[in-house]
């Protein structure tokens, strides 16, 4: 049966009205019922008609003769994109190895955090090949146990020039005494000053 410019037309002015409510599967499901009314040649009039392909058409009639069950949702169950550390498993230690060694903290690390930008550590990850943004950065580390700190002390004495040092020092000897199964105590305490000139 050769299908009329009129029936297309027609076809067209109702997907434009119908469209903008549906999501991608109700639309291919109603043009898949349509193309099944049309019969021989209805495939291509609605693809033309709703300005898609040939395929989406022919996948909507699959699914109504299918009879399968409603999704419920536009897309099965991992459809989607990828988790950047899913896409990239390379990123969470390239990131790890970025702000490991100026981590700040306790060195027990249950609690542990940087005061590396979020946007500079993905600059740099960028630079190494890994495409990640500053947000995603944040995501991971949280996910890492970090806590994202600006340094909140604005003036402050010399800093001693061994601070790291004793840090990482205070680190090494603590996880020594846990992987031996022996309790280790931080304590963390400050010198009283006054604050301001």
């Amino acid at each position: 049966m050769r299908i009329s410019g009129e029936v297309r037309d027609q076809l067209g002015l109702k997907f434009a009205v119908l469209f903008p409510h549906l999501d991608e599967r109700q639309r291919r499901l109603l043009m898949g019922a349509e193309a099944r009314v049309l019969g021989h040649g209805g495939i291509r009039a609605v693809a033309q008609a709703a300005q898609v392909s040939e395929t989406t058409v022919r996948k909507g009639v699959d699914e109504l003769e299918d009879g399968a069950e409603p999704l419920g949702r536009i897309r099965r169950p991992g459809g989607g994109r990828k988790r950047a550390a899913e896409a990239d498993p390379e990123l969470r230690p390239a990131l790890l190895a970025l702000v490991e060694p100026d981590m700040r903290g306790d060195p027990m690390s249950p609690l542990r955090w940087t005061t590396k930008s979020t946007r500079r550590l993905a600059d740099e990850l960028t630079r190494q090949g890994h495409r990640v943004s500053a947000d995603t950065v944040a995501d991971l580390l949280r996910e890492e146990g970090f806590s994202l700190q600006a340094n909140a002390k604005t003036l402050e004495g010399a800093q001693h020039p061994d601070r790291d040092a004793q840090f990482h020092y205070i680190n090494d000897r603590a996880k020594e005494h846990m992987g031996a199964g022996d309790p280790v105590i931080s304590v963390d305490t400050k010198k009283k000053e006054l604050v301001g000139p």
